[in-house]
């Protein structure tokens, strides 16, 4: 078993078929894809939850291929937080602990991305949701009012940082940075909010999210202060999670073991990620 990180790192998803190119045996098959990703990355976001809520036998085989010591940072569905008055959708919510109840602990924190619609004026339905849910919550906001540096964007961290409860920082820079017209960029651009990175640190666990170019070597200028930024957390005592995305995700665990490989010569001592074994023909990809 590979030492522990003193903090959490992961990708969007471990499902990606491309990632036998580089990280996956590539005899893999689908279904061993997230017993072979808690191998080498220690946290993966649960965005599929904020689409469809998984089938209760489908979170128990999840149970039963993350590693005890996994995060897994299930998204509240789109039910929970783009339905309406955040006080109302309570019981939804607690529904959706239930069901991923079996994955115990490592179900931390849950991801609250409330809409672009939801602003200052509804703060009090936040503060009500987060004081009665009972379980570890992180929150993305995307209203405008809540990047402009003004009194609104003071309560809003005032609000959590009272809670001890993170605020999510995303950062898009190094997508918008692309110019590529490739169909994936472009969708990823229309999705994403070219929002400016926040980066808070509430409680013990700040949360990024590394939204890359789809070039692993167009991204170094943006992963740069990030490095120093969770070397900095960890100094502190924090274990931060790192996320780091693509455009098409297809590099996005390359870019993930980047990220590590950089903050290893940053904080020497620092354990490298396992390494999972290759059939001798495949050539990996180069990562520097």
């Amino acid at each position: 078993m590979p030492s522990p990180l003193p903090y959490f790192l992961g990708c969007p998803s471990w499902s990606e078929n491309a990632w036998r190119d580089y990280l996956y045996p590539v005899d893999a098959r689908p279904a061993e894809y997230l017993a072979l990703y808690g191998q080498v990355f220690n946290a993966v976001e649960g965005n599929t939850t904020f689409y469809a809520r998984p089938a209760p036998s489908t979170v128990e085989r999840w149970a039963q291929a993350m590693p005890p010591g996994f995060r897994f940072t299930a998204k509240f569905p789109g039910d929970v937080s783009h339905a309406g008055d955040l006080r109302e959708q309570l019981d939804s919510a607690r529904d959706f602990i239930r069901l991923m109840a079996p994955l115990g602990a490592r179900v931390s924190p849950y991801w609250l991305q409330l809409p672009a619609l939801f602003g200052p004026a509804r703060l009090g339905e936040l503060a009500f949701f987060l004081d009665e849910i009972g379980v570890p919550v992180a929150v993305e906001v995307r209203n405008d009012a809540f990047f402009a540096r003004g009194e609104e964007e003071r309560v809003l961290n005032r609000l959590l940082h009272e809670r001890g409860v993170e605020r999510i920082c995303l950062d898009p820079r190094a997508l918008f940075s692309c110019t590529l017209r490739d169909p994936g960029v472009l969708h990823a651009q229309a999705k994403k909010p070219r929002v400016p990175p926040r980066p808070c640190a509430f409680s013990q666990h700040p949360q990024v999210r590394f939204i890359g170019h789809p070039q692993l070597d167009a991204n170094e200028p943006f992963l740069t202060p990030w490095v120093d930024k969770i070397a900095t957390w960890i100094e502190e005592g924090r274990s931060p999670y790192m996320f780091l995305h693509t455009a098409d995700n297809l590099l996005a665990a390359a870019l993930a073991q980047r990220f590590h490989q950089r903050l290893m010569a940053r904080l020497p001592g620092l354990p490298a990620l396992a390494e999972l074994p290759r059939a001798p023909e495949v050539e990996q990809l180069g990562l520097l």
